[in-house]
């Protein structure tokens, strides 16, 4: 399926297919999501099946405004309209209690439900069309890297999705940030670009954050992209400290292999079995660009990748969970 510059006029043929029960793929200011209507449980089942994903792995569903909660939640705190006043329309998704309506595909066949309205003119013009809520997850092969770009919708899902709406490069590039707001204290699920010390300066109290570093942890179904294995390339891929490259790149170099390399702040000497990305130093400007950078690596046939350790600060925290989750199969190159 090729991509359409979306126009008004496109935007308007996606809505009809929505309505139809159909598959659209549009942008959001984080990534592609494939989307369909959150209250079609036809529709949202084929999102499982073209994605290839567990059916009880919860979506976010997408909605136009705040007002628009009560449609799918109920039980709703007033920590969710305080955040939704701070940080909507943006990358942050509420875990709520559904209302008894909501279909259980939507929610994984769980009781809590998944809600943010995306920063995205495109995507707000659609939801704003459609007048309900699209259930969109990433558009891509599950545990796969997440798309960035209408392109690798295209080279990921082909035909399997009825239309791909085209709005650009995505301007975060990286997962919303998840928090649970069903318990009496907020809960962080997933790091995004808004972070925990964001959170409680809004809302004025600590929140507590989930512990996800085991795949069999409770919280691990309870919200979208949670896996101890995610966002990973087909080739192998390993996470390496800045003072090893030297030495294992020289190991990969003495066996042949073709390298790929995110680089960080490492210059290596020329080696014409390796295929190097410089990245960037500043934090937002490497996530719009990660997924991107690793699909390049991804599509050049090679035997391993290896991304430089990043800084294990604040604002690197969402960059750093997805790298982990990309590289779990291959510690310490």
């Amino acid at each position: 399926m090729k991509p359409i510059f979306a126009d008004n006029a496109a935007i308007e043929h996606a809505t009809k297919l929505l309505q139809q029960g159909r598959l659209v793929a549009f942008p959001t200011e984080t990534v592609y999501g494939l989307g369909a209507d959150a209250s079609n449980p036809e529709a949202i089942r084929r999102i499982f099946k073209v994605k290839n994903r567990p059916a009880n792995h919860p979506l976010i569903v997408h909605i136009s405004g705040v007002e628009q909660l009560k449609d799918w939640a109920q039980k709703i705190p007033e920590s969710a309209k305080t955040l939704a006043s701070a940080f909507w329309p943006g990358p942050l998704t509420f875990i709520l209690n559904k209302k008894p309506d909501v279909p259980l595909e939507v929610t994984g066949g769980q009781n809590t439900i998944a809600l943010r309205m995306p920063d995205h003119p495109v995507a707000l013009a659609l939801l704003s069309k459609f007048e309900g809520g699209i259930a969109a997850p990433s558009a891509n092969i599950y545990c796969r890297i997440s798309p960035t770009q209408a392109s690798h919708v295209e080279d990921e899902l082909g035909d399997s999705v009825d239309m791909i709406l085209d709005g650009g490069a995505c301007k975060i590039g990286v997962e919303s940030t998840i928090v649970d707001l069903t318990g009496p204290i907020p809960k962080l699920l997933r790091p995004g670009l808004i972070s925990k010390a964001e959170i409680e300066g809004v809302l004025g109290i600590e929140i507590m954050t989930a512990d996800t570093t085991s795949e069999n942890s409770s919280q691990n179904n309870r919200a979208p992209g949670m896996n101890a294995v995610h966002y990973a390339p087909i080739t192998p891929t390993a996470l390496c400290e800045h003072d090893k490259l030297t030495a294992v790149l020289n190991n990969l170099r003495v066996q042949n292999k073709r390298v790929g390399l995110l680089s960080y702040q490492f210059n290596p000497p020329e080696n014409r079995f390796m295929h190097m990305l410089c990245m960037p130093e500043q934090a937002e400007s490497y996530a719009q660009i990660l997924y991107a950078c690793l699909r390049e690596l991804d599509n050049k046939g090679l035997d391993i990748i290896l991304i430089e350790q990043t800084p294990d600060t604040d604002d690197w925290i969402a960059i750093n969970d997805r790298i982990n989750k990309a590289t779990s199969i291959f510690k310490d190159a």
